[in-house]
């Protein structure tokens, strides 16, 4: 038997199609922020070659550095998350592996960030 239902009929309630646009801007937002951050980055792990340990952690102590350096993390594996949520949501088909994916991926990200986050917090603070 044919299907009778018109093609917008078919399509109603497989899902917005307004969260794109959210996602794309939330993307080139974070890459735009990354600019400025990577920059500082690279300049201040530039001007500390060749200094010790004692050094780093001396520089990594200072407000400034240290609030820089958390930024950096956060905003670097959110978009992370983000670029591999399109890819995943782009190429892999079968709905259960994009779920399970996905799942790894927030949680992989997340896990790292925060890692990453307590031991700048750790060294600014001492432990």
């Amino acid at each position: 038997m044919t299907d009778l239902r018109t093609p917008l009929s078919k399509v109603r309630g497989l899902g917005s199609a307004k969260d794109g646009t959210h996602h794309w801007w939330l993307q080139r937002v974070t890459a735009i922020a990354n600019i400025p951050l990577t920059i500082f980055m690279v300049v201040s792990f530039v001007g500390n070659v060749g200094k010790d340990h004692a050094e780093w952690v001396a520089w990594l102590k200072q407000p400034l550095v240290s609030v820089i350096m958390i930024l950096f993390v956060a905003n670097l594996f959110y978009h992370l998350r983000l670029g591999l949520q399109v890819v995943v949501e782009d190429y892999v088909h079968d709905h259960g592996t994009k779920i399970t994916t996905m799942l790894a991926i927030s949680f992989g990200t997340v896990l790292m960030a925060a890692l990453s986050i307590f031991s700048v917090l750790r060294i600014a603070f001492g432990g």
